[in-house]
């Protein structure tokens, strides 16, 4: 076996690691509310969120392609037939994986919901910048720091406005008995916000393993590159994708379930159910129509925070909440960087 083709199948099996750990991490976004309201058990929350992934992430494929060619320029590499070249772009996805993944599991230790997706990104920034690479910065603005700011901004307005609504229609009914109904509606929206993210989050894994079979000279073999100069996304890596998300969505993520559920504020069914519609209603609009890969983590948080403010805005825990944005302005810097160093590492060794 080449050193190329061997380090081809190590970049794919990080991929799916990452995949996986992208999984466990974001588990919390899709049913950390629903749970924390008793509108589902823990292990059926898990495993219907588990299928939804699955599903979710068949639907779509734009999310996969920016992440495949609007962030660092891959193409260079594609069937160059120069060994050294096609190393040089395995390692740099390699680098890009590496620190995207210390990162998710640096975050998912101290149980701050931080972004899977930003981790990526930044890895990715970071391995092109440390390889001189070209950077796409035209399209990180428009596809990434825009977006980055601007979903979580939507999801709190639309999620505190959506919520104000609900008050209004319901404030003459029943309390206890339109909680139990509400209950019933967060299956429903936690089923939703679950397809969202495996709408958004497995599409970042196809794009990295296509940037691996493009960097390996792969490109031509699998049909990769259409004839406009785009990305194909074969269906045995959506799969591949697919499953390993899954399979990490049911491993579950206890540690930031908790802060989304619980820590940052105590939610009812109402709120719970208001917030994930919203925080769903952002993650399909921006994978079906602008394309961008968005935080799930950055929407649902902000949305639970804006169902949240309608009891009033000290029923937030702000020291929670800071310390998660904290967490968001700190992730693509610091995956950057572990990516950045990890390429060198490896550059030299290689």
């Amino acid at each position: 076996m080449s050193i190329t083709l061997f380090l081809v199948i190590t970049v794919v099996v990080l991929a799916l690691a990452f995949d996986y750990t992208n999984g466990f991490h974001d588990a919390a976004n899709a049913i950390a509310t629903s749970v924390s309201t008793r509108a589902l058990t823990p292990r059926v929350a898990l495993g219907m969120a588990a299928v939804m992934n699955v599903i979710g992430a068949m639907l779509g494929t734009e999310v996969a392609k920016t992440i495949g060619d609007g962030i660092i320029d891959i193409k260079q590499f594609t069937d160059s037939g120069d060994a050294n070249l096609q190393l040089h772009g395995l390692v740099i996805v390699l680098g890009a994986l590496v620190g995207a993944i210390v990162w998710n599991l640096i975050t998912w230790w101290f149980g701050l919901p931080s972004s899977s997706s930003h981790a990526l990104i930044g890895g990715l920034v970071g391995a092109g910048l440390a390889s001189a690479t070209q950077v796409e910065w035209y399209g990180i603005l428009h596809k990434v720091i825009i977006p980055m700011f601007a979903s979580p901004v939507v999801g709190f307005v639309l999620a505190y406005g959506f919520m104000v609504l609900i008050l209004w229609i319901f404030k003459s009914r029943p309390y206890h008995r339109t909680m139990r109904r509400f209950r019933i509606l967060q299956t429903i929206s936690a089923a939703a916000m679950a397809l969202g993210h495996g709408l958004q989050d497995a599409q970042k894994t196809m794009g990295v393993i296509v940037m691996a079979l493009i960097a390996g000279g792969h490109a031509e073999s699998w049909g990769l590159i259409d004839a406009q100069g785009g990305l194909v996304i074969p269906w045995e890596v959506k799969i591949a994708s697919a499953l390993a998300i899954s399979l990490g969505t049911y491993s579950g993520g206890w540690r930031i379930m908790r802060t989304l559920g619980r820590k940052m504020i105590e939610l009812d069914p109402a709120r719970g159910f208001a917030a994930e519609t919203v925080a769903a209603g952002v993650l399909y609009t921006t994978a079906f129509v602008t394309h961008s890969p968005i935080s799930t983590t950055h929407t649902i948080t902000a949305a639970i925070m804006g169902a949240g403010a309608t009891k009033s805005m000290k029923a937030v825990r702000w020291n929670v909440a800071r310390d998660i944005v904290i967490g968001w302005f700190l992730t693509i810097p610091a995956a950057a960087a572990v990516a950045a160093v990890i390429y060198w590492i490896f550059n030299l060794i290689i």
